[in-house]
């Protein structure tokens, strides 16, 4: 017996990539992974405690959302060499919630984005996010890039603000009303963050006139060991070494959290009720529309860039789903895929996910082990490590692009960085998306034609091109006023050999056309329909009445 197909499209089966890249797995590979994931548990340390100070959290938040979060992601998630953490996008969204709706609901809030995530795809929707139009998201990416840098001026400039606003227009009211408490020694710090992050990799390369003459010299295998060093650790242990040993007057980690603990984190169950749920509606599908776009971003990145079989990205969203599920738990904050981190892994030569299993395991031994020391990290130098990723998180080189492309794109992107800054993501995603749709309407009936080229008599012929839709069925109104003024008997034939598409909108609108012919005794004739149109019109049960595959069909009698 033939089984019928079912109705509901098939699950996506639970399959980490993990799996499939242990096949052939040998010393090799561990050898190049466990490297890779060491220089990124390095690199992560000063950008997780930097997200979390960031989004109005304790450092050990960030760092425990790193470790857990990106162990969970790399082991069960859908690319080979992806790292997973806190990441800058969340800065904004996350300070907002905790400002507005608490710690415990952001937890709360987490967890059900967390679900959401798996859901969407356990239901194969992966590629579902990939229809945001590229000038939402680059829109919004530079607007969350302004927010971030906004955000670090405080720590930046030492100022005296005990709590931060969390909208634009409030956050520049106290960054002026406290510019009297500026720091310089902050100040100062920041800077050579910002200018160390930007000097150090180029004093490195490969092809850099400072690396050939330091090569001549002799002694100095020790300043070239640090070359080994990722920009932002080396801007975190000089700088906080600097400030230490001078007795710079200016904030740390210590005196604001009282330091980093070196123990594990505590499972804690958040308080649950229906009620708080329904209240964090919005920030749920935030965290998760935010985080499926930035995961399978990363993940397109990734593809590019290594060598690895693509992603896949159902599986990505169900490992994002229970990372960003268990992280609250143990008290974290949003998780996501990290480009930085993502390209950092993949230039150190990761090659499976044991990169990032391995990056996961470097950053929690070094919490326990040294956290004592990151009490003297002054927060102006993660502060400069914020700004200069802000920088590079943003790209800048489409507003100076802009006139190269339609009126649509630079509306909607230019729209969208806007309401990022100046209301916040979810309603700049909302209405985004609600532009770029409209826009989309626009021009999609902007192609669809309707030419006559013969009207003479008792005849009229007429072509269609492009896509019959509701955003175009009014371009009909030619048709119709010819068939309302006709003179009895009139033939319309209409060559739809160049009609791509059809909706029911458009299907009324013929449908309209071939009534007023036919009370006046004339005829309809459609020649040349594609498969979806004549679909559609065998499907509503007018084939007797406009007639397909190039037949006339008289009119019913009255």
């Amino acid at each position: 017996m033939q089984r019928m197909p079912s109705a509901w499209p098939s699950l996506a089966p639970f399959r980490p990539r993990l799996l499939q890249d242990l096949r052939g797995y040998n010393r090799q590979k561990f050898v190049l992974d466990v490297g890779a994931g060491a220089t990124v548990g390095i690199v992560a340390l000063p950008l997780a405690m930097a997200f979390a100070i960031a989004s109005g959290l304790p450092p050990e938040v960030g760092l425990w959302t790193a470790i857990i979060a990106g162990f969970l992601i790399s082991a069960l998630g859908g690319t080979s060499v992806q790292i997973g953490g806190p990441a800058g996008a969340f800065i904004v969204i996350v300070y907002g919630i905790v400002e507005r709706h608490g710690l415990a609901n952001l937890l709360i809030a987490t967890i059900s984005a967390g679900v959401l995530l798996f859901l969407l795809g356990w239901l194969r929707l992966g590629s579902v996010v990939r229809y945001v139009p590229v000038g939402v998201v680059i829109g919004f990416t530079n607007g969350i890039a302004v927010l971030i840098g906004l955000s670090q001026l405080r720590d930046a400039m030492g100022l005296r603000i005990d709590n931060m606003p969390a909208d634009f227009f409030s956050q520049i009211g106290a960054l002026s009303g406290a510019i009297g408490s500026f720091n310089p020694h902050a100040f100062a710090l920041a800077a050579l963050a910002v200018l160390g992050l930007f000097i150090w990799p180029r004093l490195w390369a490969v092809d850099s006139q400072f690396r050939r003459q330091l090569g001549s010299l002799q002694g100095v295998s020790a300043l070239q060991a640090t070359s080994r060093l990722p920009a932002p650790v080396m801007a975190l242990l000089s700088l906080s070494l600097l400030a230490w040993a001078l007795q710079l007057p200016v904030e740390t980690i210590g005196s604001r959290y009282g330091g980093i603990p070196a123990s594990l984190p505590v499972l804690a169950w958040p308080a649950f009720s229906w009620e708080t749920v329904k209240q964090l509606v919005v920030p749920t599908l935030t965290i998760a529309l935010l985080g499926a776009i930035e995961s399978l971003l990363c993940a397109r990145v990734a593809d590019q860039l290594s060598d690895t079989p693509k992603h896949d990205p159902n599986q990505e969203l169900m490992a994002q789903g229970i990372a960003n599920t268990v992280v609250p738990f143990f008290g974290g904050m949003p998780a996501t895929g990290t480009i930085a981190r993502t390209v950092t892994n993949i230039r150190s030569g990761a090659v499976s996910p044991v990169a990032g299993m391995v990056h996961a395991l470097t950053l929690a031994a070094v919490v326990l082990l040294a956290a004592p020391l990151a009490a003297h990290i002054p927060l102006s130098v993660l502060a400069g490590v914020l700004l200069f990723v802000a920088w590079n998180m943003g790209e800048w080189r489409e507003f100076a692009r802009l006139q190269r492309f339609s009126v649509h794109y630079r509306l909607i992107m230019v729209s969208t960085f806007v309401l990022t800054i100046v209301f916040d993501l979810t309603v700049a995603l909302q209405l985004g998306m609600v532009l770029a749709v409209v826009l989309f309407v626009r021009r999609q009936s902007s192609l669809f034609s309707v030419d006559i080229t013969r009207h003479e008599g008792h005849r009229l012929e007429a072509r269609l091109t492009g896509a019959l839709f509701f955003g175009a069925a009014s371009k009909l109104d030619a048709l119709q006023d010819a068939a309302d003024t006709a003179p009895a008997g009139l033939l319309m034939r209409l060559d739809l050999r160049q009609l791509l598409s059809l909706d029911t909108t458009g299907l009324e609108a013929l449908e309209q056309v071939q009534r007023s012919l036919s009370q006046r005794g004339g005829r309809l004739v459609l020649c040349g329909l594609h498969p979806q149109p004549r679909s559609l019109i065998e499907r509503a049960g007018l084939a007797q009445l406009m007639g397909l595959e190039d037949a006339t069909v008289a009119p019913p009698k009255p």
